[in-house]
């Protein structure tokens, strides 16, 4: 009997296999969200903690109101093993390849012909076969990257689950007068001192835009330089990013074009149409300076002397989220374009490094609103208003006259994130570390606000508005920068 008739026919034994079922298949929208081009950073989402703590993934996302996504480690678990079922396949069918191959090598003679002739139709047979499988394979492990890439990140211990902050503190103590005519709104106070023209940015932008004059154009240089000042004098490197990035640099950090809702995060930038033929990257204007930076290594390796590796930014900012309805939706406390200082850095891969890190941008976020006057309340974030990169976070409330039948005065002026390993995964940023014997990492990322400027204004206008002298006291510390303007009033 020759060595051929030991095996079974390839038709019959792809009949043998039981074809695993397709239990879970991601979203359309998933799956076309998941193709990036090939100069994206290749992401390195750890799947395999997914899969040996699905709990802990899926009760961090109801934790934070990712219903969706509650429902991926599962899916995960699901699509992993139907991979392996197909490389159990594939193995066995490769077995077979390496067989028919050695048949070939043999000496050819006439009554083995024919035989030769049948081996190399089951060869060829064989090789689509595996092409289907592997295409199948390739198929799951694109849907097991992309569920893995869209899981939120875990929930640090200190964050309150729910819906309610915790108040841990407060800056400069409550003023002793808390007016509330329609006279300490920012909008009245600076319609009337000119200062700010919110008509004529309605005509040439839209709602959510607005021009800002005189004195409140200084105000805003000036804050930008001081909060610079206060983060140079602590070591931080200055840098000037761009405000145009790929989209998908964007969704790396955590910025997608829409949230889990549906409504639009960020603003695209169109492509034509021969462009989008060809495939080129998209673009998207920067919510945050957080997101360039965080990219300035991306697909780099930062060596652990540098760390922990600090920079500050002062960027224009594109909110496309400006839309809600009532109080926010006048003046300037929730716009489409603003001026803002970013802080970011990249720290050792351990939560200790990260909150040291943490601990000093806190420290200059006080230092900076102590100064300008403002009275503030510092709040540890619940797990609901964690965005999809954050561990944890702290948010700074300064309090508006204006807003004293809403959230009791406060609103929101700087905010304070730990992001753990969830941008560096995703943009493929690494340290070596010589201590593990130059095993590479992924560095931890914080970010920070040092100051957004719309709101601060805001705050400083109707904080410092003095209603018989109809002027604004300029905080002591923006003089340096306020060509001689100690106060503002209307200037002609």
């Amino acid at each position: 009997m020759s060595t051929t008739q030991r095996f079974t026919c390839l038709r019959c034994q792809v009949r043998s296999f039981t074809r695993p079922s397709r239990r879970y298949h991601a979203s359309s929208r998933l799956l076309s969200n998941a193709s990036t081009p090939s100069i994206a950073p290749k992401q390195s989402i750890d799947i395999k903690h997914i899969r040996t703590n699905p709990s802990l993934y899926e009760k961090s996302c109801l934790e934070r109101n990712y219903k969706q996504q509650s429902t991926y480690p599962a899916k995960i678990i699901d699509l992993t093993s139907q991979w392996h079922e197909y490389q159990h396949e594939a193995r066995a069918l490769r077995e077979r390849n390496n067989v028919i191959k050695a048949e070939l090598k043999k000496p050819l003679s006439t009554s083995y012909a024919e035989e030769r002739a049948n081996l190399i139709g089951e060869a060829r047979e064989l090789k689509e076969k595996l092409s289907g499988i592997e295409a199948k394979e390739a198929e799951l492990t694109n849907e097991i990257n992309t569920l893995a890439a869209s899981i939120p990140n875990l929930t640090s211990d200190e964050t309150p689950r729910g819906s309610e902050p915790t108040q841990i503190g407060t800056i400069n103590p409550a003023p002793s007068k808390t007016p509330t005519s329609p006279s300490t709104s920012h909008v009245q106070i600076g319609t009337e001192l000119h200062l700010l023209d919110f008509s004529s940015a309605s005509t040439t932008s839209g709602w959510g835009w607005y021009y800002l004059l005189n004195g409140a154009a200084l105000l805003e240089q000036a804050l930008t330089q001081y909060s610079i000042s206060v983060g140079l004098s602590q070591g931080w490197e200055i840098v000037s990013p761009p405000t145009m990035v790929y989209s998908h640099i964007a969704s790396a950090c955590g910025f997608q074009p829409r949230d889990q809702s549906g409504e639009q995060q960020i603003y695209s930038i169109a492509q034509s149409t021969s462009d989008s033929a060809s495939g080129k990257p998209s673009h998207s204007l920067v919510g945050t300076a957080e997101i360039p930076l965080a990219a300035m290594y991306a697909s780099s390796t930062i060596p652990e002397s540098s760390l922990p590796l600090k920079k500050i930014a002062v960027s224009r900012c594109y909110r496309a989220e400006a839309g809600a309805r009532g109080i926010d939706t006048k003046g300037l406390y929730r716009v489409h374009e603003f001026t803002k200082v970013e802080m970011f850095a990249w720290t050792a891969a351990d939560y200790e490094s990260a909150l040291a890190t943490f601990n000093s941008m806190l420290a200059i976020q006080k230092e900076i609103l102590q100064s300008l006057g403002l009275h503030c309340r510092i709040l540890e974030m619940p797990s609901t208003d964690l965005g999809a990169s954050a561990m944890r976070k702290i948010d700074i409330e300064a309090y508006f006259p204006s807003r004293k039948e809403r959230d009791e005065g406060w609103g929101e002026v700087t905010s304070l994130s730990i992001c753990g390993d969830y941008q560096s995964r995703r943009l493929a940023t690494r340290v070596e570390s010589p201590k593990m014997g130059g095993k590479m990492a992924f560095p931890w990322t914080v970010n920070g606000t040092a100051l957004a400027m719309p709101r601060v204004i805001a705050a400083i206008l109707e904080n410092g508005w003095n209603e018989k002298k109809k002027e604004v006291a300029v905080p002591e510390c923006l003089w340096p920068w306020m060509m001689g303007r100690k106060v503002l009033k209307k200037e002609k």
